[in-house]
């Protein structure tokens, strides 16, 4: 049985590359460079964005880059303009829980990107129990051993925790843990034609379908 439901956060639980797509060319136009276009953003998309900025932005200072990022974000933040859950997902985390379900976030996101999601009194914390980001996982996916500590944390063998996310890297570090992975096709950016290279053991439209697979495991 399926005790612990870890969610990847972007294009998961909250749809965000098209806000990332803005936020990142807003900061590049302020360091100097062309902005990328959207095919060069989504082309690695879900790739940690320490890696992933110096192939869409070529040139660039990636640890400027996040510096400039981590401080801009609370602002894009305050304004709704990025990392918005919507109401049916939160009423799908509040559903877990009234079934007994531990609930984790696991993202490969640098703490500076994470650290509003962190705040005590940010809405999601009322469910999730426990958030993993780049500089508290000694992994990353598509490591399988991103999944280690969680695992540990929560006392559960693989086969009771499943992992949803958006990325064929996601079902890729969810399987080499052995535990059931979710593929979301909620952002429209992947079909299930992308994840022919990955055992998946269900393929969610929406955030809130999820609940499907997870009665029935």
């Amino acid at each position: 049985m399926i005790k612990l439901v870890i969610i990847d956060f972007d294009d998961t639980i909250s749809l965000t590359e098209e806000a990332f797509f803005g936020i990142e060319n807003h900061i590049a136009k302020e360091m100097g460079f062309i902005p990328m276009t959207r095919a060069a953003h989504q082309k690695n998309w879900g790739v940690p964005i320490k890696k992933a900025i110096v192939e869409r932005i070529p040139g660039i200072n990636p640890n400027l880059f996040l510096e400039n990022l981590g401080e801009a974000l609370p602002g894009f933040v305050a304004l709704g303009k990025v990392d918005a859950i919507s109401n049916e997902n939160i009423g799908t985390l509040e559903t877990l829980k009234k079934c007994g379900k531990h609930l984790a976030i696991l993202t490969s996101r640098t703490i500076k990107e994470a650290k509003h999601l962190l705040d005590q009194d940010h809405h999601i914390n009322k469910w999730v129990e426990k958030i993993y980001h780049a500089d508290n996982l000694n992994y990353l996916k598509p490591d399988p051993r991103a999944f280690s500590q969680c695992l540990v944390d929560f006392k559960v063998g693989a086969q009771e925790a499943v992992y949803i996310g958006d990325s064929v890297s996601d079902g890729v570090s969810a399987k080499g843990a052995g535990i059931h992975f979710i593929a979301s096709l909620e952002s429209g950016l992947r079909t299930k034609k992308d994840f022919k290279s990955v055992q998946v053991d269900f393929f969610a439209n929406t955030f809130p379908e999820i609940i499907d697979y997870i009665d029935k495991h």
